[in-house]
């Protein structure tokens, strides 16, 4: 049966219970496992991305239950096994357990080979490459798969700063497990630092220690092991709550719940960003966050170099903004799923919005209500939650193909929330 989702006009109402947020998910899984004891992950949606991780931590030696009911992995250290020939680890289409695991999988000495599906072995890894054969660590490509042969060492790495923030974050979960000392050296402006935070968080609650000076240099001592830090509870995610709160601000009536104000999460400026266009944000009747459409809403210019999963959000709400709003800093959006640049100029000029690229953003004029069409998800699922959002205030039905398919690397349920909305 075809994949096709049928979005009609309307605006949406009601609560939204916000999923659990993802990049904290994949961390606190892979950290809770390398514990090598008992811990329990609480709420946690078992999306593909969070399955490829939950899979390659088994891979790797760790004992995972998942209970899908309750929405917890619990890792037990009781059961582990080592290691002696080649490793296989499927990171399905997931770019974090991709590169948060390759400098882990060097840490024993026997050779890992990573496959992957979509356009994950096509992403740049360059920054790593270049590292491990530095060290001396042997590096093979295909198509679909990487294959690593070599022992990761203590020492010095140097990683640009306008590379994905994934690659620090993989380097930081593996060195401090090494015998020395290391450091990573970065180069230029460090971007993403909000996901550097929420990695040096989650180590910190497992016993490991990072010094973080100034986001241009990281030292890390050598020998620590990670520890059991109980059960941790994951917070929601403000990079899913996005496409909600951007739904409030062009009119919707969606109350977000469960966030966290105090939160480490990057894309918690999605509440900046809708304020700076003029909308309101407000604590709604039942506690949660919501946003107010206001009459003196206008268009905005956005840095997204901290901020690229927000740029599909906000791009839809650049699309309902009196005058040009431009969204700058997001070049590496190029190298998501999708090219996320090109997908949403695509899908959102589908739908009338005078929309086009620049290298490395977007410049969008507004207007008050979209055309009917039929669009594409593009394989990527925050194109297809941005086009079902952006649908809301069209003059008729929107077809979004391959849209249910996308949403299932990151928030399965979300076209069952958006049906209970309208």
């Amino acid at each position: 049966m075809e994949d096709i989702k049928v979005i009609h006009p309307g605006m949406l109402r009601g609560t939204v219970s916000v999923p659990p947020s993802k990049s904290v998910a994949h961390r606190a899984i892979i950290a809770a496992a390398l514990s090598g004891e008992d811990c329990v992950i609480e709420n946690v949606v078992m999306s593909d991305d969070i399955t490829a991780t939950v899979g390659c931590m088994r891979a790797l030696g760790a004992k995972c239950r998942v209970n899908t009911k309750s929405m917890t992995v619990s890792i037990s250290g009781k059961k582990t096994y080592k290691v002696k020939n080649m490793i296989t680890l499927d990171c399905f289409e997931s770019g974090s357990t991709l590169r948060f695991l390759m400098p882990l999988a060097l840490g024993r000495g026997v050779p890992v080979k990573f496959v992957g599906r979509g356009r994950l072995m096509k992403r740049p890894q360059a920054p790593y490459f270049n590292i491990f054969r530095e060290k001396g660590i042997k590096v093979k490509t295909g198509e679909d798969y990487i294959i690593l042969d070599g022992k990761l060492e203590s020492g010095s790495y140097g990683l640009a700063g306008n590379v994905s923030s994934q690659f620090i974050t993989g380097l930081l979960f593996a060195l401090p497990l090494l015998e020395g000392d290391s450091e990573i050296l970065v180069s230029g402006e460090c971007e993403s630092k909000g996901y550097i935070d929420l990695t040096i968080d989650i180590l910190k609650k497992f016993g490991i220690v990072i010094e973080n000076h100034k986001y241009k240099l990281f030292r890390i001592k050598g020998g620590q092991k990670y520890k059991s830090c109980g059960d941790l509870k994951v917070e929601a995610d403000y990079s899913q709550a996005a496409f909600f709160l951007v739904a409030d601000a062009i009119g919707c009536n969606v109350e977000c719940m469960n966030l966290n104000p105090d939160s480490l999460q990057g894309d918690r400026a999605i509440i900046d960003i809708i304020k700076s266009a003029g909308g309101r944000v407000v604590k709604g009747p039942n506690g949660g966050i919501m946003a107010k459409k206001t009459a003196v809403m206008h268009a905005v210019t956005i840095d997204a170099r901290d901020i690229p999963d927000l740029v599909p959000a906000a791009a839809v709400l650049c699309s309902f903004l009196n005058g040009e709003s431009r969204i700058t800093g997001a070049g590496r959006l190029r190298l998501k799923e999708s090219d996320r640049l090109k997908a949403i100029s695509t899908e959102l000029s589908r739908l009338g919005v005078d929309i086009r690229e620049t290298a490395d953003g977007l410049v969008i004029r507004g207007r008050d209500l979209l055309e009917s069409n039929v669009c594409s998800a593009w394989n990527d699922h925050r194109i297809a939650m941005a086009i079902a959002i952006a649908a809301c205030r069209s003059e008729g039905e929107v077809s979004i193909t391959g849209a249910e398919r996308a949403v299932r690397k990151s928030y399965p349920d979300f076209f069952k929330v958006y049906d209970r909305l309208v």
